[in-house]
């Protein structure tokens, strides 16, 4: 028997925060966000010049707010994009502020909202306690970054090694001003190579974080939302979160280096190069529980965010608050309402998935990683052997 307790209910992250498995002794509560450690570099001091691009067309927060013609960004505008969300990136690092972000996310299976309360010191820690229903789901917050303050994370999933690979597989544009939050903001759009929409950023002009990222499927609907409202710069030095949010221990455990995760695959895990959809593995760790050890791997092409989990063993015979699906045709569980979050047993391993994909890439990884043949595929295939001997020796 797998040694797993009963996986808890659905929750929601924020893009680009690999999150832990269900069942685990590190499991946190339900609706807890997680957030991928960015890096904590220093300030960009440059400055990109003048173009044509500052007086584009206002941009207005929202989803809904519609698709532009495909654009043809010039040098320009394509380099001043760049430089805004690496200066967003650090900023969220670098900078100390509190506020409030609201991811809101819709499937072909529904929908979810996640309301979580945040707190960030200057390139140290920060704090996330998550409400659901107005309520705080979790008994307490959660610190994402260790106490050394050596992987800080983001706002937004706007974080370095995300950015990189967002202009890596799109195109980034600037598109000028508009509003958020009722905020001046900088607007960058993010296409993809056929001219598509795929994200749009609002960036606050004053401090460069990010308040607010929409993201687009191929057909151009909008498949998630993600605000940080109420925001507040903070005065340093900043030595405790405002708002009656204590401090919590025992964050997820540091990055592995790439050649640290590609030798776990001479030890016997999966740990997958690369998913379909251009997805990279960008970040992963291995973490020491009660249950047996747990690899975490983060995958992304700087939009989509799949989180993969690998630990031995076998799923418990039964899942509360999970229902069996078919998912490109294996028989896996899935925790409702929005089905983002996916497990299964293959081989004495446990898989989890939990992504902020669309539907199309969820399908996709689901696809590729490994699964147990379906219930009587042994005997089916016993039956077609036997056939063709007697195919091949009709006489015998």
């Amino acid at each position: 028997m797998f040694p797993l307790s009963t996986p808890v209910g659905p929750r929601r992250r924020r893009p680009g925060q690999p999150v832990r498995p269900p069942g685990l002794a590190l499991l946190i509560t339900a609706a807890l966000a997680i957030t991928v450690p960015g890096l904590l570099v220093t300030a960009c001091s440059g400055q990109a010049g003048p173009s044509q691009e500052d007086t584009a067309p206002a941009a207005t927060g929202g989803a809904g707010s519609g698709d532009r013609a495909p654009a043809t960004p010039g040098r320009q505008g394509s380099a001043r994009a760049a430089l805004l969300l690496t200066q967003a990136a650090q900023a969220a690092v670098l900078m100390s502020y509190q506020g409030e972000e609201i991811v809101s996310h819709w499937g072909p299976n529904g929908g979810s909202v996640l309301v979580s309360d945040i707190w960030h010191a200057s390139g140290g820690q920060t704090v996330t306690r998550t409400l659901a229903a107005g309520t705080y789901a979790s008994t307490g917050p959660y610190l994402s970054a260790d106490t050394d303050a050596q992987w800080p994370e983001g706002v937004l999933g706007v974080t370095l090694p995300l950015v990189r690979l967002l202009e890596t597989h799109y195109i980034v544009a600037y598109q000028g001003l508009g509003l958020a939050d009722n905020r001046t903001a900088q607007v960058v759009e993010a296409r993809r190579g056929d001219g598509s929409l795929a994200a749009r950023f609002w960036l606050d002009d004053a401090t460069k974080l990010p308040l607010e990222r929409e993201v687009l499927d191929s057909a151009a609907h909008v498949i998630s939302e993600d605000v940080f409202i109420n925001m507040r710069i903070l005065p340093r030095p900043v030595t405790a979160p405002a708002g009656g949010l204590a401090v919590p221990q025992g964050p997820w455990p540091d990055p592995l280096s790439a050649p640290q995760l590609l030798a776990l695959r001479t030890r016997g895990w999966l740990v997958p190069p690369g998913l379909p959809e251009g997805l990279s593995l960008f970040t992963g760790a291995q973490a020491a529980t009660g249950t047996g050890t747990v690899i975490d791997l983060g995958y992304s092409d700087g939009l989509s965010v799949v989180s993969v989990f690998e630990q031995h063993g076998n799923l418990a015979a039964k899942l509360a608050g999970w229902q069996k699906t078919t998912v490109a045709g294996h028989v896996i569980y899935v925790a409702e309402p929005d089905q983002r979050s996916l497990t299964w047993s293959s081989h004495g391993m446990v898989y989890t998935v939990i992504a902020d994909a669309p539907a199309q890439t969820v399908d996709a990884v689901v696809g590729v990683l490994p699964h147990d043949a379906p219930p009587g595929f042994w005997k089916r295939m016993s039956r077609g052997l036997t056939r063709l001997a007697s195919w091949a020796n009709p006489f015998g």
